[in-house]
């Protein structure tokens, strides 16, 4: 079946953004008095969304430092060089073929932002953020909100993910992941049909031929 959307998760995946975010929860939590180490951040919260990272480290909600969080990734961040210059392309060549998703756990005023400095605004058909969903990876809200939006059967979509958490959520709406390395070692990553290197023109060419 051909496919007709291409669903892809933001932080790690489409921005190379993992070791930024790491670093501005370490400053956060460490003014808490609840530091994390880099090893404490990839085993046991990269993936999931901003809030469910705050609630499991700091064992309660806290809207203060998500939206603290939020702010200094945009300061970070905004200018969208978290976006590399073949990630940009794979995502240019892919919307001139079928449709292009951003399924997230971060805020929609975090991604927009790199999206538009990016020049990567106009390709992405539809933004699925934390916001928009109850539950985060690796639950499946975000992308069958996603799919549905696009009318899109699970069948005609394929999603590409960094974390052990957005493959099982991918998986668990239907879809068929691909996994890219470089947040989390390929053994954290067994669960997706494929792992590639990168998000590339290259993995477009060879997805969509």
């Amino acid at each position: 079946m051909a496919i007709r959307a291409l669903l892809l998760d933001f932080n790690g995946t489409l921005s190379d953004d993992e070791p930024l975010l790491c670093s501005i929860f370490q400053e956060l939590f460490a003014e808490l008095g609840k530091p994390i180490t880099d090893g404490e951040y990839y085993d046991e919260l990269a993936g999931l969304s901003d809030p469910e990272v705050v609630e499991r480290w700091l064992g309660a909600p806290d809207p203060d430092v998500v939206a603290r969080k939020i702010e200094r990734y945009r300061e970070l961040s905004a200018d969208g060089s978290t976006v590399s210059t073949e990630a940009r392309r794979a995502v240019l060549d892919a919307a001139e073929r079928v449709a292009v998703a951003i399924v997230s756990g971060s805020a929609r005023s975090e991604i927009e932002p790199v999206l538009k400095a990016a020049g990567l605004s106009s390709s992405i058909t539809t933004l699925v953020a934390t916001e928009d969903v109850e539950r985060g990876k690796p639950a499946p809200d975000g992308y069958r909100l996603a799919l549905e939006q696009l009318g899109v059967r699970p069948e005609e979509a394929v999603a590409v993910e960094d974390s052990d958490v957005g493959i099982a959520a991918a998986k668990a709406a239907g879809l068929r992941c691909f996994a890219v390395t470089g947040t989390l070692p390929p053994d954290r990553l067994s669960a997706a049909d494929e792992i590639i290197e990168s998000l590339d023109p290259d993995f477009v060419r060879r997805l969509l031929a």
